[in-house]
C-alpha cells in the first residue's frame, strides 16, 4: 500500500484550489485546532503528518520522519511528490506552495486530481500550522531541485520561494519545520509519548508505511520506528496483547469500489468489554458513524444466521443481541473514500451513507465465509455470546434489585455511609475511604455540613475481569451505587448524583494505589458520565511528615522527600512515615486531605480513568515484562497511581 507509484495523475499548481483567506486563525485558533492546550498543540503535528500520510494513501510516499528538535520545534519529512512549486494561476508571482501555507482552504484536496482520498483537516491544515507558529520553513524536493520557503511571526512570508540546490540523489518529497507560538499556546512542550501513540496508529492503518520518530531534546533522547506489513491485523494483535485471546487467529476482510474501500480486522478475547475502533481516511472517528454502524449491524446478522445454521441456537431461543456478540470483541474498521462527510471540524463521526452499504455488504459476505472456513473459532464466538446473553438477563435482575434498594426509592442509604447535612448536590462531597478505621478518622476530620464518608472494605471487585451480573451483586459496589444515587451502567443518570465531588481517599502506598485503580476502573466502566463530567477526584494524602522549627511539614511521597532534602540540605529532623489514614489523627487528616483550602485534589480526566482501566487489565495479569514496559512508557501519566 505504501509502495511508490509514479502514475500519470496530474498534481501541479492548477490542482491547488483557493477558497478563502487566512486571517481568522490567530484570532480564534480553537475553531481550527480544538483548543490551545496540549491537544491543540499536538494537532499541529497531526496536520503536517496527515498531509504526508495523504501522499502515502495516494501511493507516492513510503516513509515519514517526525523529529522533535533540540530547540523545541518539530520537523516532518516525507518522500512523496513534494508540494507543487510552480506559479499558482490565481496568484501571479506566488508559488503554489506559498499559497498552500498562507491561504485558508488552499490545497490539493479541493478539486483537481491531487488526491482521491485524504485525511487533512478539511484541507486547512498547512496554513493553520503556519498561522500558529513563530517560524516555519518548507523545503521541497521536486524536479531534481531543492526549493526553500520561509515564514515568520504567524505566517508572514520571508521572501519568495527560491532554489537552494539540487535534490540529493533525485529525491522527491516535502520537509516542514515549525515552532509553535507561545503567545497562542498554554505550553509549547511536545509530549513524546502522545506523538508516538498517534504515529503508531498511522503506521497500523497504512500497511507497509515506515514512520520514524526521534526526540532530540536534551535529556529526552529517543528513537522509534513503526512499520507494519500486516496493517490493521497487526493493530488488533497489538490491542489484544495484554488480554487473553479467545483464539489465536485474527480475522480480516476487505472490499473496494471505485471511490471507496474498507478493511476490517477482528479477534475476540476472554474479557467482557467490546473495543471497536473506526477510522476514515486515517482519521479516528471516535463517535463512530455510518461505517461502524454498517459493521455492527452486519456482524449481528451474520453471527445469528451462523448460530441458527449450526444449531448452536435452538429454534425457540431468542436471537443474540449485538451487545452479546460484541462482548470481548476487538475490531478495527478502516475505510477510505473520496469525499468523506464528517460531522464537526474535528471529524468525530462519519456521515456517508454509501460507506455503510459497502461495509455492511462486505461484512455480510466475507465474515460468513470466514466463519465457514473457521468453524472452531465460530463456535467459540457463539458460545461466548450465549454466555453473555445469559449474564445480561441476570444483570438486568441485579439492576432491578439495586434500583429497588436505592435511596431514590426511599429505601435508605447504605448503613456504612456517614452522610452530610446539606441536600444541595452542588456543594456536597463523598469521600470513599478504605476500611472502618480510616472511615472513623475521616468522620472526625470532615465538615459534616457538606462532606460525607463511605468506608469500603479492602479492594473492590476488579470489574475488568467480571461480568455485569457479578459486578452488581458485589456488596461494596452495591454500597457505592446506592450512595451516589444515580443508578449504574445503562441506567446511570449523572443529573441525579447526590454529590458533586466523588473523592477517592486511600493510603499513600502501593495498596492504596491498587484500590484507587480498581475504583477508577469501576467508575470508568460502570458510571462513565461521572468521569466525563468531571465529578471524580483523587485525594493525595502525604506519606511523610517532618518538623521545620515548630511547624509540621507534610511530604506526599519519596520524590517530594528527596526534593525537600535538596532544598533543605541542613535539615536534621527525622521523617515520620505516616503508615495509613487510620493512624493519622483527625487534625493531620483535615490539614492535609480534607480541609478545602489545604487539600491536594486531582480531578480525574477521561484519559486518566481509561489509563487506570488499562492498568487494571495489564497489572492484574501475570505478564511481568508487559507490566514493566507499561510502567516505563507511561510513568509520567500514572504517577498519581503510584504504580
Amino acid at each position: 500500500m505504501a509502495e511508490k507509484s509514479k502514475g500519470s495523475a496530474s498534481y501541479g499548481a492548477r490542482d491547488i484550489t483557493v477558497l478563502e483567506g487566512l486571517e481568522p486563525v490567530r484570532v480564534r485558533p480553537g475553531m481550527y485546532i480544538g483548543s490551545t492546550g496540549p491537544a491543540g498543540l499536538h494537532h499541529l503535528i497531526w496536520e503536517i503528518v496527515d498531509n504526508a500520510v495523504d501522499e502515502a494513501m495516494a501511493g507516492y510516499c513510503t516513509r515519514i520522519d517526525v523529529t522533535l528538535l533540540a530547540d523545541g520545534s518539530c520537523r516532518v519529512v516525507d518522500d512523496g511528490r513534494g508540494i507543487p512549486v510552480d506559479e499558482h494561476p490565481q496568484y501571479p508571482g506566488k508559488s503554489a506552495a506559498e499559497v498552500v501555507y498562507t491561504v485558508l482552504h488552499a490545497g490539493g484536496k479541493f478539486g483537481g486530481e491531487g488526491y482521491k482520498v485524504s485525511g487533512g483537516l478539511h484541507g486547512v491544515g498547512a496554513s493553520v500550522v503556519n498561522a500558529l507558529s513563530t517560524h516555519l520553513v518548507v523545503e521541497v524536493d521536486r524536479g531534481e531541485q531543492r526549493h526553500h520557503l520561509e515564514f515568520a511571526d504567524g505566517g508572514k512570508p520571508q521572501g519568495p520561494m527560491k532554489i537552494i540546490g539540487s535534490s540529493p540523489r533525485g529525491r522527491t518529497g516535502t520537509t516542514v519545520t515549525f515552532s509553535p507560538d507561545p503567545r497562542i499556546f498554554e505550553d509549547t512542550d511536545f509530549r513524546a509519548q502522545t506523538v508516538l501513540e498517534r504515529l503508531q496508529i498511522m503506521a497500523f492503518l497504512n500497511r507497509g508505511l515506515e514512520i520514524q520518530f526521534e526526540d532530540q531534546r536534551p535529556g529526552r533522547e529517543l528513537k522509534e520506528t513503526f512499520k507494519y506489513n500486516g496493517g490493521v491485523v497487526d493493530y488488533v494483535r497489538h490491542l489484544n496483547n495484554s488480554k487473553e485471546s479467545l483464539f489465536r487467529k485474527v480475522g480480516f476482510l476487505e472490499q473496494s469500489e471505485e471511490t471507496q474501500e474498507v478493511e476490517v480486522a477482528f479477534q475476540w478475547n476472554t474479557g467482557y468489554y467490546e473495543s471497536i475502533h473506526s477510522f476514515a481516511n486515517g482519521i479516528s472517528t471516535i463517535e463512530g458513524g455510518m461505517h461502524e454502524e454498517g459493521f455492527r449491524k452486519a456482524l449481528t446478522n451474520v453471527l445469528n444466521r451462523y448460530a441458527r445454521k449450526r444449531n448452536l441456537l435452538k429454534e425457540k431461543e431468542d436471537n443474540l443481541l449485538g451487545e452479546d456478540i460484541r462482548e470481548g470483541l476487538t475490531a478495527i474498521v478502516s475505510v477510505r473514500l473520496s469525499e468523506p462527510q464528517f460531522e464537526g471540524q474535528t471529524k468525530g463521526k462519519l456521515g456517508n451513507v454509501s460507506i455503510r452499504s459497502l461495509v455492511e455488504r462486505a461484512t455480510n459476505e466475507k465474515l460468513a465465509e470466514w466463519l465457514e472456513e473457521n468453524p472452531r473459532e465460530g463456535g467459540q464466538i457463539v458460545a461466548k455470546a450465549i454466555q453473555a446473553s445469559r449474564a445480561r438477563l441476570a444483570a438486568r435482575q441485579a439492576r432491578d434489585l439495586t434500583r429497588r434498594k436505592s435511596a431514590l426509592d426511599g429505601a435508605g442509604l447504605p448503613g456504612k455511609l456517614v452522610d452530610c447535612s446539606s441536600r444541595d448536590p452542588r456543594e456536597c462531597e463523598l469521600f470513599i475511604v478504605e476500611g472502618n478505621s480510616a472511615g472513623g478518622s475521616a468522620k472526625d476530620a470532615r465538615n459534616p455540613k457538606y462532606q460525607a464518608i463511605l468506608p469500603i472494605r479492602g479492594k473492590i471487585l476488579n470489574v475488568e475481569k467480571a461480568r455485569s451480573d457479578k459486578i452488581l451483586k458485589n456488596t461494596e459496589i452495591q454500597a457505592l451505587v446506592s450512595a451516589i444515587g444515580a443508578g449504574v451502567e445503562a441506567d446511570f443518570d449523572v443529573s441525579k448524583i447526590r454529590y458533586d465531588k466523588i473523592i477517592l481517599l486511600a493510603d499513600a502506598d502501593v495498596d492504596g494505589s491498587h484500590i484507587r485503580t480498581l475504583l477508577l476502573t469501576f467508575f470508568f466502566r460502570q458510571m462513565t458520565d461521572l468521569v466525563t463530567n468531571g465529578h471524580v477526584y483523587v485525594a493525595q494524602p502525604p506519606l511523610y511528615s517532618t518538623l521545620v522549627g515548630k511547624e509540621k511539614t507534610y511530604l506526599r511521597d519519596d520524590s517530594a522527600k528527596d526534593a525537600f532534602l535538596k532544598d533543605h540540605p541542613q535539615h536534621k529532623n527525622d521523617f515520620q512515615r505516616l503508615k495509613g489514614l487510620g493512624e493519622m489523627d483527625f487534625d493531620e487528616l483535615r490539614d492535609t486531605t480534607m480541609e478545602s483550602t489545604k487539600r491536594a485534589l486531582l480531578q480525574i480526566t477521561v484519559e486518566q480513568a481509561a489509563l487506570a482501566d488499562e492498568v487494571c487489565s495489564i497489572l492484574m495479569g501475570d505478564d511481568v515484562p508487559q507490566r514493566r514496559h507499561f510502567i516505563q512508557t507511561n510513568a509520567k501519566d500514572v504517577r498519581f497511581l503510584d504504580i
